[in-house]
């Protein structure tokens, strides 16, 4: 996973040059030059042809370069480098092999090109020095390389490595040196004339190593967010050259990955990180995947916004299949924001910043994949601002609940009343839900928030039966709790706290934040129903949860929606759907609740379907405490009149 396409390529141009030198010792014939040695003279070691072709790291020079050049230019073929990087390589070859070359010529005082075909024991010095040259200057390009996408001095770069680098060369060197030295032929100067190599591929190797070590991310080897930003770059460069498509930004965020985290530990999660990072991967193999830290990942995508959907589609599709880990199979969602070039912007920043609100956008509507449009962008600031006044909120009790009446359309009293939360700003008035709700789930501060209306219906339920009134307390759930395995007993403390009884609690949630996750709502909702408290379909007619679906969850409250409810007076087709639902819901034992009446004519409506419970306008608005204990004693008034003429 760690080696990267540089590495490869070092291992391959290094290596191949260490092979000749082998294959020479082996087949090469080493014949020494037919002179007397006498005092005073200097004994030379003559090299066979084929060994000294693979010498030419510090000699052929020629040969080297095109040897290391091919080798390179092999490698970058096969992995598909662009062609900057594989000019950055020859060149990098090429200067080290001529470097070396200058060096041993200048200190043996031998033509830099030509030069003899024999190495002298005087020339020992200079051909170790000439080594240190090459592995020094692959060393320095690049670090040098490393150091600019990394941002940090070179000297800061090279630092890791400085004593390890000098202590093994100069130990490979040192052998090497002895060996030819005391040898009578050419083979066993091949350490020396080998150590060079070694050592430069071990250097350039270890460079090329922390040079993906700055680009990439250790926990999935994916490329990150400074390499995003490279090829997002090159491939705007690119478009604008060409006049072509520009590219796409594809950022995907994974649903509730915080649960697998805190139910089943970190190395779970670390492994359910690779397991996604492998199949993007596998899903968009023509793209750039990065990972950009925790659970968010960026695809660059080329070829314009057909391209991005259908890149994202696949993305999305690739994680249908259960993540296995150990004896678990985990279902790992997630959502995606695209912004595609020019269209949502000209530069990585801004792509990357449209994309991110596209994203935001298909977590709050659960639309899975979004792709930017201008209007999501509006009050962009405002919305930042409001969400961290709402952290304020929270610690300044500026939040309150109001509590709206459920009415039973037979006898015309109040059953039930829905908690509701409302803002109260200092400085902007109220603020209503519809803008601080979706900012809550979406950051977290949902579960805060939920806290704070359970605490405070459940504390003003206690005081009503108190008084006398029996009562159901209806609180909202987002789909967050759904996946929350810990959700049943925070609801179970919360009861024992007020001395509520479980049934008297209704939770309700909608059908998206069950089908979002079914496997794991599934669980939820029977342990929340396991301590006796009641669940409601919240919305019932927007989604796409059928009856027989709520059955098996044995839910025990079905909330018809407004949209529906509204228009039963004068739409055929509307009353049809709402009466076949309520009398089917009816049938199977569920408990249900008519949301959105606003007249008087559509009570008497439903009131000739079934024995249904109404709420809206018509039937009582969102009151405080106070005014809800004036009609709860209005009505026990009514009651008590009635029984009193009798």
């Amino acid at each position: 996973m760690f080696r990267t396409a540089w590495a490869a390529s070092f291992d391959t141009a290094f290596l191949l040059p260490t092979l000749m030198l082998i294959v020479a010792a082996i087949v090469g014939e080493a014949k020494p030059i037919d002179t007397p040695v006498s005092s005073g003279e200097t004994r030379s070691l003559s090299m066979s042809t084929p060994f000294v072709l693979a010498l030419v790291a510090v000699i052929g020079g020629g040969i080297a370069v095109l040897a290391q050049v091919a080798a390179s230019l092999t490698d970058d073929v096969v992995n598909r480098r662009d062609l900057k990087k594989s000019l950055f390589n020859v060149a990098q070859y090429s200067i080290s092999v001529f470097v070396a070359r200058i060096v041993f010529a200048t200190l043996a005082d031998v033509p830099i090109f030509g030069g003899p075909m024999t190495v002298s024991t005087g020339q020992v010095i200079p051909l170790i020095l000439a080594g240190f040259a090459m592995v020094a200057v692959n060393w320095l390009l690049v670090g040098t390389v490393v150091s600019l996408a990394v941002g940090e001095p070179l000297s800061r770069v090279l630092r890791s490595d400085l004593g390890g680098a000098f202590a093994t060369n100069l130990v490979l060197l040192s052998i090497g040196a002895i060996a030819a030295i005391v040898a009578d032929d050419g083979v066993l100067a091949l350490a020396l004339l080998g150590a060079p190599v070694v050592a430069a591929h071990l250097f350039a190797a270890a460079a090329a190593r922390h040079a993906f070590e700055a680009a990439h991310d250790s926990l999935t080897g994916l490329g990150n967010r400074s390499q995003m930003d490279h090829r997002l770059s090159d491939a705007l460069e690119q478009a604008r050259q060409t006049k072509s498509q520009g590219p796409a930004l594809v950022l995907l965020d994974l649903d509730h990955f915080k649960d697998f985290n805190d139910t089943l530990g970190h190395p779970v999660g670390d492994t359910i990180l690779r397991e996604v990072a492998r199949r993007l991967e596998s899903a968009a193999p023509d793209c750039s995947v990065h990972r950009l830290g925790g659970d968010e990942y960026a695809v660059v995508v080329e070829g314009g916004a057909r391209a991005a959907q259908r890149v994202a589609n696949g993305l999305l599709a690739s994680l249908d299949a259960p993540v296995k880990v150990e004896n678990l199979e985990l279902l790992v969602r997630a959502s995606a924001g695209v912004a595609v070039a020019p269209e949502h912007g000209n530069d990585g920043e801004t792509l990357m910043k449209n994309a991110d609100i596209a994203l935001y956008h298909a977590k709050v509507e659960r639309d899975r994949i979004s792709t930017f449009q201008a209007r999501f962008d509006v009050n962009t600031v405002e919305r930042l601002q409001t969400l961290a006044d709402l952290r304020t909120a929270l610690d300044e009790d500026q939040l309150h609940v109001v509590y709206q009446p459920q009415v039973d359309l037979t006898t015309g009293r109040t059953v039930a009343v829905e908690a509701l939360v409302r803002w109260r700003h200092p400085l902007r008035g109220m603020v209503g839900p519809d803008e601080f709700i979706p900012l809550a789930e979406n950051s977290g501060l949902i579960y805060p928030v939920t806290s704070f209306v359970l605490d405070t219906a459940l504390a003003q339920l206690a005081r009503w039966r108190a008084d006398g009134y029996d009562l159901r307390m209806s609180v909202n759930l987002s789909a967050r709790h759904l996946s929350d395995l810990s959700l049943p007993q925070q609801v179970s403390n919360a009861l024992d706290k007020h001395s509520v009884p479980p049934s008297c609690l209704v939770l309700e949630v909608t059908e998206t934040a069950i089908m979002s996750d079914a496997v794991r709502a599934d669980v939820v909702i029977r342990a929340v129903r396991a301590i006796g408290v009641e669940m409601a379909i919240d919305d019932y007619g927007t989604g796409n949860a059928s009856l027989s679906y709520l059955r098996r969850l044995e839910i025990d409250e079905l909330k018809v929606d407004r949209s529906f409810v509204s228009n039963i007076g004068f739409d055929r087709h509307d009353l049809i759907i709402v009466q076949s639902t309520i009398e089917l819901a009816l049938a199977l034992g569920v408990r249900v609740v008519a949301e959105g009446i606003e007249e008087a004519e559509t009570v008497a409506v439903l009131g000739a379907i079934g024995h249904i419970i109404g709420q809206g306008h018509h039937l009582g608005l969102p009151a405080s405490p106070r005014q809800i204990e004036m009609r709860l004693a209005e009505e026990r008034g009514r009651r008590a009149g009635s029984f009193g003429s009798r």
